[in-house]
């Protein structure tokens, strides 16, 4: 298989969690509105991978696949609940095994899942420097989900897909 172009990334340390969920939701309505066929979309759950990650000079193999693909993805989500009024360490650990401008030229959507309103947007406001200073383009205000959106996360997807979907199409041929 090739280099998948859409890569989700999932820093909940919980395995299966809502983020997986919410993160898997957006990047299928993403690559149904670009065309991009679903054996081009890989999701990335780091908490299968968090032993792996502990030290970005010896990743596990599985863990380095995970960070090469991130690298070459044309579209980057990147998913986080909010812990601690931020993103969560495993996202950070996953983060710190990217060298410097690893995702320059890579479209990037953050995505953050919270408790309640108060929260919504810390990770955001945590996570966009970071993917900045790795070089990333995020055009798009972040997906944000509270956990009272859950039930309904494959409809505030699909909202959010259709109110930027022209932005994110026209920065990936941008880019290209």
């Amino acid at each position: 298989m090739s280099e998948p172009r859409i890569v989700a990334v999932v820093g909940n340390p919980k395995v299966g969690s809502r983020t997986l969920g919410a993160a898997t939701a957006l990047a299928d309505q993403l690559a149904a509105v670009l065309d991009v066929p679903p054996g081009d979309v890989e999701v990335v759950d780091l908490a299968t991978l968090a032993p792996g990650l502990l030290a970005p000079w010896s990743l596990s193999p599985e863990a380095a696949q995970a960070s090469a693909h991130a690298r070459a993805a044309e579209l980057l989500i990147m998913a986080t609940p909010t812990y601690k009024a931020s993103f969560t360490g495993l996202l950070k650990l996953f983060l710190d095994t990217l060298p410097a401008d690893a995702l320059s030229g890579t479209v990037v959507v953050p995505l953050t899942t919270s408790a309640g309103p108060a929260h919504r947007h810390l990770a955001d406001l945590q996570l966009r420097p970071v993917l900045a200073e790795l070089g990333a383009v995020v055009p798009t205000p972040s997906v944000l989900v509270a956990e009272s959106e859950i039930d309904a996360v494959g409809e505030l997807v699909a909202t959010w897909v259709e109110r930027h979907r022209s932005v994110v199409s026209a920065t990936m041929a941008a880019l290209r």
